[in-house]
């Protein structure tokens, strides 16, 4: 892939160019917030996705060495009892035939466990914008139509280049002590401590980092690891706990790591708590959910697991692989399932 550089004002943006605007070079859009990215065309409905090019998604399976597949789902069932209210997971079997022929039937919060936010998710607070100018009354009532659903994501598709940090195992070996289920935040200085000893350079690629356009961050701070160590009992009270006594360790909305994430220009972005940025957000901060759905375009997965994933990446001593997921293809839909995989 040749070297192209995309400037800032020339709209829309290219998404085969090599080298993007950093988020202070982001240029200022008639009727967006401060802070949009919305540079991929008037009726764009996938983001940072556009970054997964033919190109870049071919390039990506030369991650590919032994083909073993990693799963990157919790069970359906998994919280027993998810948090903010959302509603348990229920499945039953049907009975076509007895002895012969079943089938069977969920019902379920597509957020409760193992999932991709879309753009439907999450607004710019004071605008009332979602991603691309979509509004609420786009989703529900009389004008309600399919700006931002989830279905857009899955017609496109995710497949690319998967890049973790696994931020628990360096805070166990670094004498960081901290449990994910209180608001551990993630520093940026600690998010590159954590990948130097990786061996994983942060900085993007054009500026000679490891950083790819277009790659998907995994982020482990450890939920599903304390999650499992938890009894039946304690699950329960962490996920019926109120809204405003619900604590989860993930990034922290420094200004540094809010730039980190928008210059390296990912694809998308994941991690294994119920946030992936830290909760509860103070109210003299703004989520970074607000600048990752709404502004930027970026998918959030939350609740990945990446057990499995870790232990393997720390056993080959290699942190990048090919990954895909499967968003569902629910026209309206809000979010999804992740339906996800890593390939070694």
């Amino acid at each position: 892939m040749s070297s192209t550089t995309q400037v800032a004002n020339q709209l829309p943006w290219n998404p085969n160019n090599t080298k993007f605007p950093s988020q202070k070079e982001l240029p200022n859009i008639p009727g967006a917030p401060d802070g949009a990215a919305w540079v991929w065309g008037k009726n764009d409905e996938v983001g940072r996705l556009n970054l997964l090019t033919p190109q870049r998604v071919k390039a990506s399976t030369a991650e590919i060495e032994t083909g073993e597949m990693v799963r990157l789902d919790l069970p359906l069932n998994v919280p027993e009892k998810p948090a903010f209210g959302r509603e348990v997971f229920q499945h039953s079997i049907k009975t076509l035939l007895e002895g012969v022929v079943y089938d069977d039937t969920y019902s379920m919060n597509t957020q409760s466990g193992t999932q991709w936010d879309g753009f439907r998710h999450f607004a710019h607070i004071d605008s009332k914008c979602f991603y691309n100018g979509a509004k609420g009354s786009d989703f529900v009532g009389e004008t309600a139509n399919n700006r931002c659903s989830i279905h857009h994501l899955a017609i496109h598709g995710i497949a690319g280049r998967g890049i973790l940090l696994d931020y628990r195992h360096y805070a166990k070996t670094h004498n960081i002590a901290y449990d994910p289920y209180t608001t551990h935040s993630i520093t940026m200085s600690e998010l590159q401590a954590c990948a130097a000893s990786q061996g994983l350079d942060l900085r993007p690629e054009s500026e000679s980092g490891d950083v790819r356009i277009g790659d998907i961050l995994l982020i482990r701070s450890g939920f599903v690891e304390r999650y499992y160590e938890m009894s039946p009992e304690q699950r329960y009270a962490a996920g019926a706990a109120p809204h405003e006594d619900l604590c989860f360790a993930g990034l922290s909305r420094e200004p540094a790591l809010r730039d980190w994430l928008h210059d390296c220009y990912f694809a998308a972005v994941a991690g294994d708590s119920p946030t992936f940025e830290a909760w509860p957000v103070p109210e003299h901060e703004t989520f970074l959910h607000e600048s990752l759905l709404p502004l930027w375009g970026v998918p959030i997965g939350e609740m990945w697991d990446l057990e499995k994933l870790a232990q393997k990446c720390r056993a080959r001593a290699k942190w990048t692989f090919f990954m895909t997921s499967s968003p569902a293809n629910m026209p309206g839909g809000v979010g999804t399932h992740a339906n996800a995989t890593a390939i070694l």
